[in-house]
């Protein structure tokens, strides 16, 4: 397992996406400890479902608990598939007992098992599956809750920011192979100059291409091309003799950090990607039976000017964004944070929707069509998170965070996005 993964001997990565499962009731509050490790020792247990006698169970459950005021009404979520059943029971394994569902030890159940039914309330329950995924070239296979690749990245935690994947990340988990790509960081040694990349490149042939690097017929690397570029890899490029006295060279760039006040405290973004430059020289060799001993410069010009690397280091204090109890920014962080998105992230969710909307529920862009808070265009499109876009800032508010999630992974890059091309 790479550096930057969580690794418990046994165990896989899980997420547990709680599902809404009608607007006229408010879902249970999501455990905080949304990413679950569960066990990944050999096929997973499956949940039974089949008919059971009602009126056996009801005797029994009225039997064992002596009292009749064990029914609960509540909407079942079983990896969501949504319905309303009768319960009988005290607990939600009283519950799901009596519908013939018996959740596996590696699955996951919220309200816990052991906790008192909920009346009139949702009881939801995710089925732990094996997916299979290639990060960075390295295969491997992990035990996880999660049904989306969104989800599924975000219980692999932070290395998988910013990464280029095969699936979008709104996409379901299906059979094949999910390929992740993720940030790296590169030295590349080339022409008595180390340059270090940020790069998606998955292999040592797309590091090159994107860093403008050409090689020679005669040139060579120290690792092949189509080997997996890794975190931390130090990659050494040497130069043929293709002519004796004319060179290629690169001209490394620049890095400039400047500091930004539309961005969190801790967070960096690059605004500019730096890319190398490039030189030909021609020297005069003087050479001794066959042997190089002097090499004098002739002329040198600079074929293709390098470009500055211009990274935005963030200085917001997040602890003095204050927002009015009630208002949509209110609920806009609670909705956040329900997602695990702390404040850092809602500033720059914050900054987002006051260039995009200034929070008015009916901002409308009579030219392009765009409407409400996230400024979705066409509006009709929020209608899949309620049948009151129109009017209500939570349901817009929804749509928005998906939406946010479902393209860019957060807020914050979602931000980068806007300030670099003007829109998300």
């Amino acid at each position: 397992m790479r550096a930057g993964f969580p690794r418990v001997p046994g165990f896989g990565y899980g997420l547990v996406p709680v599902t809404r499962s009608k607007a006229r009731r408010r879902r249970p509050a999501r455990p905080r400890d949304a990413l679950a490790f569960v066990g990944s020792r050999g096929p997973l247990p499956q949940i039974a479902r089949g008919a059971v006698q009602g009126t056996v169970l009801v005797g029994v459950a009225v039997g064992a608990f002596g009292v009749v005021d064990a029914h609960a009404s509540v909407d079942l979520d079983v990896d969501g598939k949504i319905r309303e059943v009768d319960g009988y029971g005290r607990t939600v394994a009283d519950v799901l007992a009596f519908h013939g569902i018996h959740p596996g030890p590696d699955d996951l159940v919220q309200p816990a098992l052991d906790e008192r039914a909920p009346r009139d309330g949702e009881v939801v329950v995710r089925t732990s599956r094996d997916v299979t995924l290639e990060i960075d070239g390295e295969v491997v296979t992990l035990a996880t809750t999660a049904h989306t690749v969104g989800e599924l990245l975000a219980a692999l935690g932070p290395r998988t920011e910013g990464a280029v994947t095969s699936a979008s990340r709104s996409e379901p988990l299906g059979r094949a192979p999910l390929r992740v790509s993720t940030v790296k960081k590169v030295h590349v040694s080339v022409d008595g100059s180390v340059i270090l990349l940020r790069t998606t490149g998955s292999t040592v042939r797309d590091v090159l291409a994107e860093a403008g690097i050409t090689l020679g017929e005669q040139d060579h690397t120290s690792a092949p091309l189509g080997a997996a570029a890794v975190d931390d890899m130090v990659l050494v490029v040497g130069r043929g003799a293709t002519a004796p006295d004319i060179v290629t060279e690169v001209v490394p760039f620049e890095t400039e950090r400047v500091e930004s006040d539309d961005l969190p405290e801790g967070y960096e973004s690059v605004q500019t990607p730096g890319v190398p430059g490039e030189r030909v020289t021609t020297y005069q060799v003087r050479t001794l039976d066959g042997a190089e001993v002097e090499r004098t410069v002739v002329d040198r010009s600079v074929t293709v000017e390098p470009v500055t690397e211009v990274v935005l280091v963030g200085t917001l204090d997040v602890s003095q964004v204050q927002v009015d109890p009630g208002s949509a920014k209110a609920v806009a962080r609670a909705m956040a944070a329900e997602r695990g998105w702390g404040d850092s992230e809602f500033v720059c969710l914050e900054r987002l929707w006051t260039k995009e909307s200034n929070w008015r529920w009916n901002a409308e862009n009579t030219s392009s069509g765009a409407y409400g808070i996230p400024q979705a265009l066409p509006g009709s499109k929020m209608a899949s998170a309620g049948s009151d876009w129109r009017t209500n800032p939570a349901t817009q508010i929804s749509w928005g965070l998906d939406y946010i999630a479902g393209r860019y992974g957060t807020p914050c890059a979602a931000w980068n996005h806007s300030m670099s091309v003007g829109w998300y």
